[in-house]
Protein backbone atom coordinates (compact mmCIF):
# COMPACT_ATOMS: atom_id res chain seq x y z
CA UNK A 1 0.00 0.00 0.00
CA UNK A 2 1.45 3.11 -0.91
CA UNK A 3 0.79 6.45 1.27
CA UNK A 4 1.66 9.97 0.56
CA UNK A 5 5.31 11.31 1.54
CA UNK A 6 5.80 12.02 5.07
CA UNK A 7 3.33 9.94 6.17
CA UNK A 8 3.33 6.80 8.42
CA UNK A 9 0.69 4.24 8.48
CA UNK A 10 0.54 1.27 11.38
CA UNK A 11 -2.07 -0.86 13.28
CA UNK A 12 -3.29 0.95 15.80
CA UNK A 13 -3.25 0.20 19.38
CA UNK A 14 -4.20 0.99 22.87
CA UNK A 15 -0.93 3.37 23.86
CA UNK A 16 -2.48 5.80 20.86
CA UNK A 17 -5.96 6.06 22.44
CA UNK A 18 -4.83 9.65 23.47
CA UNK A 19 -3.51 10.44 20.29
CA UNK A 20 -6.99 8.73 18.71
CA UNK A 21 -9.00 10.38 20.78
CA UNK A 22 -7.77 14.15 20.13
CA UNK A 23 -8.49 13.45 16.21
CA UNK A 24 -11.49 12.54 16.95
CA UNK A 25 -12.00 15.73 18.79
CA UNK A 26 -10.50 17.96 16.21
CA UNK A 27 -13.37 16.21 13.38
CA UNK A 28 -15.73 16.54 16.09
CA UNK A 29 -15.39 20.43 16.13
CA UNK A 30 -15.70 20.89 11.96
CA UNK A 31 -17.83 17.71 11.57
CA UNK A 32 -20.77 18.39 14.11
CA UNK A 33 -21.75 14.88 14.27
CA UNK A 34 -22.46 14.86 18.11
CA UNK A 35 -19.99 12.32 18.73
CA UNK A 36 -17.68 12.64 21.21
CA UNK A 37 -15.00 9.97 22.58
CA UNK A 38 -12.59 10.00 25.42
CA UNK A 39 -9.46 7.76 25.39
CA UNK A 40 -11.18 5.11 27.24
CA UNK A 41 -14.21 4.98 24.86
CA UNK A 42 -11.76 3.60 22.45
CA UNK A 43 -10.03 1.45 24.22
CA UNK A 44 -12.98 -0.65 24.64
CA UNK A 45 -13.42 -0.71 20.52
CA UNK A 46 -9.68 -2.25 20.22
CA UNK A 47 -10.89 -4.86 22.93
CA UNK A 48 -13.88 -6.04 21.35
CA UNK A 49 -13.17 -10.01 20.94
CA UNK A 50 -14.42 -9.79 17.19
CA UNK A 51 -12.08 -7.56 16.17
CA UNK A 52 -8.60 -8.16 15.62
CA UNK A 53 -6.86 -4.26 15.75
CA UNK A 54 -3.05 -5.76 13.90
CA UNK A 55 -5.31 -5.84 10.79
CA UNK A 56 -8.73 -4.57 11.35
CA UNK A 57 -7.50 -0.40 12.03
CA UNK A 58 -4.84 1.60 10.56
CA UNK A 59 -3.44 4.74 12.44
CA UNK A 60 -2.18 7.62 9.73
CA UNK A 61 0.43 9.49 11.24
CA UNK A 62 2.93 12.75 10.84
CA UNK A 63 5.31 13.56 12.96
CA UNK A 64 4.08 11.96 16.11
CA UNK A 65 0.56 13.26 15.64
CA UNK A 66 -2.51 11.28 14.60
CA UNK A 67 -3.96 12.32 11.33
CA UNK A 68 -5.75 10.02 9.85
CA UNK A 69 -7.51 6.25 11.26
CA UNK A 70 -9.55 3.26 9.50
CA UNK A 71 -11.08 0.66 10.81
CA UNK A 72 -12.99 -2.08 10.28
CA UNK A 73 -16.09 -3.95 12.16
CA UNK A 74 -17.52 -7.83 10.21
CA UNK A 75 -20.35 -9.11 10.93
CA UNK A 76 -21.63 -11.85 13.04
CA UNK A 77 -23.83 -13.40 10.83
CA UNK A 78 -25.19 -12.85 7.55
CA UNK A 79 -28.95 -12.75 6.84
CA UNK A 80 -29.47 -11.49 3.40
CA UNK A 81 -26.01 -9.82 2.84
CA UNK A 82 -22.71 -9.39 4.61
CA UNK A 83 -22.21 -5.89 5.59
CA UNK A 84 -18.46 -5.42 6.42
CA UNK A 85 -18.90 -2.11 8.30
CA UNK A 86 -16.20 0.61 7.61
CA UNK A 87 -14.92 3.67 9.74
CA UNK A 88 -12.22 6.77 9.38
CA UNK A 89 -11.61 10.08 9.08
CA UNK A 90 -8.83 12.44 8.07
CA UNK A 91 -7.74 15.24 10.50
CA UNK A 92 -9.60 18.75 9.47
CA UNK A 93 -5.61 19.78 8.95
CA UNK A 94 -5.00 17.51 6.58
CA UNK A 95 -7.73 17.30 4.34
CA UNK A 96 -7.56 17.68 0.68
CA UNK A 97 -4.33 16.62 0.57
CA UNK A 98 -5.27 12.78 -1.25
CA UNK A 99 -5.09 10.75 2.82
CA UNK A 100 -9.07 9.98 2.11
CA UNK A 101 -8.08 8.77 -1.36
CA UNK A 102 -5.56 6.60 -0.10
CA UNK A 103 -6.94 5.05 2.90
CA UNK A 104 -10.49 4.24 1.31
CA UNK A 105 -8.12 1.61 -0.96
CA UNK A 106 -7.17 -0.19 2.22
CA UNK A 107 -10.46 -0.36 3.79
CA UNK A 108 -11.97 -1.52 0.75
CA UNK A 109 -9.16 -4.41 -0.06
CA UNK A 110 -9.82 -5.36 3.55
CA UNK A 111 -12.93 -5.59 3.85
CA UNK A 112 -12.52 -8.18 0.94
CA UNK A 113 -10.48 -10.03 3.21
CA UNK A 114 -12.85 -9.66 5.92
CA UNK A 115 -15.39 -10.83 3.93
CA UNK A 116 -13.57 -13.71 1.98
CA UNK A 117 -12.37 -14.96 5.64
CA UNK A 118 -15.76 -15.25 7.42
CA UNK A 119 -18.37 -15.49 4.96
CA UNK A 120 -17.03 -16.73 2.18
CA UNK A 121 -20.13 -17.68 -0.51
CA UNK A 122 -22.43 -15.04 0.55
CA UNK A 123 -23.06 -11.47 -1.29
CA UNK A 124 -20.57 -9.24 0.23
CA UNK A 125 -20.68 -5.68 0.43
CA UNK A 126 -18.49 -2.91 2.32
CA UNK A 127 -20.47 -0.08 4.06
CA UNK A 128 -19.79 3.26 5.40
CA UNK A 129 -21.84 6.04 6.39
CA UNK A 130 -21.23 9.83 6.94
CA UNK A 131 -23.81 12.97 8.24
CA UNK A 132 -25.38 14.54 5.40
CA UNK A 133 -23.83 17.78 5.84
CA UNK A 134 -20.18 16.51 5.13
CA UNK A 135 -20.22 17.10 1.41
CA UNK A 136 -16.36 16.05 1.68
CA UNK A 137 -17.28 12.65 2.45
CA UNK A 138 -20.48 12.25 -0.65
CA UNK A 139 -18.00 13.24 -2.76
CA UNK A 140 -15.47 10.36 -1.74
CA UNK A 141 -18.06 7.80 -1.86
CA UNK A 142 -19.34 8.60 -5.17
CA UNK A 143 -15.52 8.99 -6.43
CA UNK A 144 -14.72 5.06 -5.50
CA UNK A 145 -18.57 3.84 -6.27
CA UNK A 146 -20.41 3.79 -3.03
CA UNK A 147 -23.91 3.58 -3.31
CA UNK A 148 -26.80 5.33 -1.29
CA UNK A 149 -28.37 2.39 0.71
CA UNK A 150 -30.07 3.58 3.53
CA UNK A 151 -31.63 6.96 5.53
CA UNK A 152 -31.54 7.04 9.09
CA UNK A 153 -31.84 10.04 11.47
CA UNK A 154 -30.72 11.48 15.02
CA UNK A 155 -33.48 13.09 17.20
CA UNK A 156 -33.28 14.58 20.55
CA UNK A 157 -35.95 15.54 23.44
CA UNK A 158 -35.23 17.92 26.06
CA UNK A 159 -36.08 16.32 29.12
CA UNK A 160 -37.85 19.41 30.59
CA UNK A 161 -40.84 18.80 28.55
CA UNK A 162 -43.62 16.63 30.30
CA UNK A 163 -43.77 13.05 29.71
CA UNK A 164 -47.00 11.25 28.89
CA UNK A 165 -48.46 8.62 31.17
CA UNK A 166 -49.23 5.64 29.24
CA UNK A 167 -51.33 3.07 30.16
CA UNK A 168 -49.96 -0.68 30.27
CA UNK A 169 -52.43 -3.03 29.18
CA UNK A 170 -53.75 -5.87 32.00
CA UNK A 171 -51.76 -8.53 33.48
CA UNK A 172 -48.20 -7.14 31.88
CA UNK A 173 -45.50 -5.90 33.93
CA UNK A 174 -43.30 -3.15 33.51
CA UNK A 175 -40.08 -3.60 35.42
CA UNK A 176 -36.68 -2.06 35.35
CA UNK A 177 -33.91 -4.17 34.07
CA UNK A 178 -32.30 -6.71 35.96
CA UNK A 179 -29.24 -9.06 35.21
CA UNK A 180 -31.05 -12.23 35.52
CA UNK A 181 -32.94 -11.23 32.37
CA UNK A 182 -30.14 -10.68 30.44
CA UNK A 183 -29.15 -13.84 28.40
CA UNK A 184 -33.61 -14.20 27.95
CA UNK A 185 -33.15 -10.27 26.41
CA UNK A 186 -30.48 -11.27 24.38
CA UNK A 187 -32.35 -13.95 22.40
CA UNK A 188 -35.54 -11.59 22.59
CA UNK A 189 -33.72 -8.88 20.93
CA UNK A 190 -32.16 -10.91 17.68
CA UNK A 191 -35.57 -12.16 17.40
CA UNK A 192 -37.50 -8.78 17.00
CA UNK A 193 -34.66 -7.17 14.90
CA UNK A 194 -34.11 -10.22 12.59
CA UNK A 195 -36.87 -7.85 10.11
CA UNK A 196 -34.59 -4.73 10.78
CA UNK A 197 -31.94 -3.97 7.66
CA UNK A 198 -29.01 -4.33 7.83
CA UNK A 199 -29.11 -6.17 11.67
CA UNK A 200 -27.93 -9.56 12.50
CA UNK A 201 -28.16 -11.58 15.48
CA UNK A 202 -25.77 -10.79 18.36
CA UNK A 203 -23.88 -13.53 20.22
CA UNK A 204 -23.32 -13.31 23.44
CA UNK A 205 -19.34 -11.95 23.37
CA UNK A 206 -21.17 -9.14 21.38
CA UNK A 207 -24.18 -8.59 23.98
CA UNK A 208 -21.85 -8.09 26.53
CA UNK A 209 -19.38 -5.88 24.79
CA UNK A 210 -21.61 -3.47 23.55
CA UNK A 211 -24.97 -4.01 24.91
CA UNK A 212 -25.93 -4.64 28.87
CA UNK A 213 -21.65 -5.31 29.28
CA UNK A 214 -20.94 -2.17 27.93
CA UNK A 215 -19.22 1.16 29.95
CA UNK A 216 -22.20 3.12 28.83
CA UNK A 217 -24.90 0.95 29.61
CA UNK A 218 -27.48 2.55 32.29
CA UNK A 219 -29.49 -0.58 33.58
CA UNK A 220 -31.33 1.72 36.28
CA UNK A 221 -32.74 3.47 32.93
CA UNK A 222 -33.46 0.69 31.12
CA UNK A 223 -37.32 -1.27 31.24
CA UNK A 224 -39.02 -4.37 29.98
CA UNK A 225 -42.41 -5.62 29.71
CA UNK A 226 -43.05 -8.57 31.25
CA UNK A 227 -45.96 -11.57 30.32
CA UNK A 228 -45.22 -13.64 33.38
CA UNK A 229 -41.59 -14.08 33.16
CA UNK A 230 -41.57 -14.09 29.00
CA UNK A 231 -39.95 -10.30 27.67
CA UNK A 232 -42.67 -8.64 25.15
CA UNK A 233 -40.37 -5.85 25.05
CA UNK A 234 -38.03 -3.40 26.49
CA UNK A 235 -35.88 -0.24 26.43
CA UNK A 236 -32.30 0.23 26.95
CA UNK A 237 -30.17 3.26 27.93
CA UNK A 238 -27.03 4.41 27.71
CA UNK A 239 -24.94 7.55 29.10
CA UNK A 240 -21.51 8.44 27.01
CA UNK A 241 -19.29 10.17 29.52
CA UNK A 242 -17.75 11.92 27.13
CA UNK A 243 -20.55 13.68 25.19
CA UNK A 244 -21.61 15.31 29.02
CA UNK A 245 -18.15 16.52 29.37
CA UNK A 246 -17.76 18.07 25.74
CA UNK A 247 -21.54 19.37 25.80
CA UNK A 248 -22.30 19.59 29.58
CA UNK A 249 -25.43 18.28 28.91
CA UNK A 250 -26.11 14.79 30.40
CA UNK A 251 -27.63 12.73 27.87
CA UNK A 252 -29.57 9.30 28.00
CA UNK A 253 -29.09 7.45 24.79
CA UNK A 254 -31.75 5.60 23.61
CA UNK A 255 -30.13 2.73 22.27
CA UNK A 256 -32.40 0.00 21.36
CA UNK A 257 -36.28 -0.32 21.29
CA UNK A 258 -38.16 -3.33 20.69
CA UNK A 259 -41.44 -5.43 20.87
CA UNK A 260 -41.57 -8.82 20.24
CA UNK A 261 -43.41 -9.87 17.39
CA UNK A 262 -46.44 -11.87 19.20
CA UNK A 263 -47.14 -8.20 21.25
CA UNK A 264 -47.11 -5.94 18.38
CA UNK A 265 -49.88 -3.07 18.09
CA UNK A 266 -50.43 -3.03 22.14
CA UNK A 267 -48.53 0.23 22.44
CA UNK A 268 -45.95 -1.40 24.57
CA UNK A 269 -43.11 0.38 23.54
CA UNK A 270 -44.75 3.55 24.06
CA UNK A 271 -45.35 3.06 27.17
CA UNK A 272 -42.02 1.31 28.21
CA UNK A 273 -40.21 4.67 26.55
CA UNK A 274 -42.50 6.66 28.36
CA UNK A 275 -41.11 5.54 31.47
CA UNK A 276 -37.66 5.36 30.95
CA UNK A 277 -38.02 9.33 29.82
CA UNK A 278 -39.57 9.31 33.09
CA UNK A 279 -37.25 8.03 35.24
CA UNK A 280 -34.06 9.95 33.11
CA UNK A 281 -35.80 13.29 33.55
CA UNK A 282 -36.08 12.12 37.29
CA UNK A 283 -32.31 11.00 38.42
CA UNK A 284 -30.86 14.14 36.57
CA UNK A 285 -30.63 14.01 33.09
CA UNK A 286 -31.58 16.66 30.69
CA UNK A 287 -32.19 15.24 27.60
CA UNK A 288 -32.29 12.34 25.73
CA UNK A 289 -31.38 10.88 21.81
CA UNK A 290 -31.83 8.24 19.45
CA UNK A 291 -31.26 7.23 16.02
CA UNK A 292 -33.96 5.96 13.58
CA UNK A 293 -33.88 3.63 10.40
CA UNK A 294 -36.28 6.45 8.16
CA UNK A 295 -37.95 3.43 6.70
CA UNK A 296 -38.01 1.43 9.89
CA UNK A 297 -41.16 -1.23 9.04
CA UNK A 298 -42.78 -0.87 12.93
CA UNK A 299 -43.61 2.95 12.73
CA UNK A 300 -40.79 4.05 14.87
CA UNK A 301 -40.21 7.16 13.81
CA UNK A 302 -43.79 8.15 14.43
CA UNK A 303 -43.63 7.11 17.54
CA UNK A 304 -40.66 9.07 18.71
CA UNK A 305 -42.08 11.85 17.09
CA UNK A 306 -45.21 11.71 19.04
CA UNK A 307 -43.18 11.44 22.09
CA UNK A 308 -41.87 14.67 22.01
CA UNK A 309 -38.37 13.77 19.90
CA UNK A 310 -37.24 15.89 16.94
CA UNK A 311 -34.58 15.47 14.19
CA UNK A 312 -30.85 16.61 15.06
CA UNK A 313 -29.06 15.40 12.19
CA UNK A 314 -29.56 12.91 9.11
CA UNK A 315 -27.48 10.21 7.91
CA UNK A 316 -26.87 8.53 4.39
CA UNK A 317 -25.39 4.91 4.57
CA UNK A 318 -23.61 3.93 1.54
CA UNK A 319 -22.83 0.28 0.26
CA UNK A 320 -20.10 -0.99 -2.68
CA UNK A 321 -20.65 -4.72 -3.32
CA UNK A 322 -17.57 -6.69 -2.87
Amino acid sequence: MSWPEGIEARPIDKGDADAWAELLAAKEKVDQEGENYDAQDLIDELEDPHLDPAVDTIGLWADGRMVGYGKLHAADAVIDIDRVGTEGTIHPEWRRRGLGSALMPWLINRAGELHAAKHPGTTGEVTSNRISTNVGAERLFQQFGFEERRYFIDMKRGLDQPVPKVALDAGLRLVPFDTSMDEALRLAHNDVFLDHWGSTPKDPESWKTWFTGARAFRGGASYVVLDGDTIAAYVLGYEYEADTEATGIRELYIGQVGTVKAYRGRGLARVTLAKVLAKAAEVGYQRSGLGVDADNPTGALGLYERLGYSVSSKWVSYGLPL
